[in-house]
């Protein structure tokens, strides 16, 4: 028997974000791939940050780089994507070892544009152009609201038979 991609239910349980046995996921598939997706871009784009020789500042977030301390913004985003890979190993580790945590993994994902559009919005950016972390974040937010919100639902378990089991 497997879990179903859907939920059974579409009513959340909230003791489900942090379960008394995290090695039990009992939630729909939707929400764990829809959590490794989404890992798999962070850990990219902080592969990028870290290993870009501009760390992404120029060429990805289209920030003027030829001015006076440009090569201390290069080296900020270079060490924030040192953090930002940190972070997603830790992630990794929860949504592969302990995949009852799927839900506070995705919690952590949905927080993250969050927290960034509010430092954007005390601390503005003057860049040439849009970056793509600006330009995706409130496209992103909504979907990993919903995967949240999908994987604190039950899943169903379907038989090997095809049949499902709502119990």
């Amino acid at each position: 028997m497997s879990r179903s991609l859907l939920p059974s239910s579409w009513s959340p349980s909230p003791g489900a974000l942090l379960p008394g046995d995290p090695r039990i996921y009992d939630g729909p598939r939707l929400a764990v791939w829809g959590a490794i997706v989404w890992l798999l871009f962070i850990t990219v784009r902080s592969c990028i940050h870290l290993l870009a020789p501009d760390g992404g500042a120029h060429s990805i977030a289209t920030i003027d780089i030829a001015v006076a301390g440009g090569q201390d913004i290069e080296a900020m985003f270079g060490q924030w994507g040192a953090t930002q890979l940190q972070l997603a190993a830790l992630l990794w580790v929860l949504l592969l070892r302990w995949r009852g945590t799927v839900p506070l993994v995705l919690l952590v994902c949905a927080a993250e544009p969050c927290l960034r559009g509010f430092a954007r919005h005390l601390k503005p950016l003057v860049t040439e152009g849009t970056a793509p972390g600006v330009a995706l974040n409130w496209l992103v937010l909504p979907v990993l609201v919903v995967l949240l919100w999908i994987s604190l639902c039950p899943g169903a378990t379907v038989r090997s038979g095809g049949g499902r089991d709502d119990s």
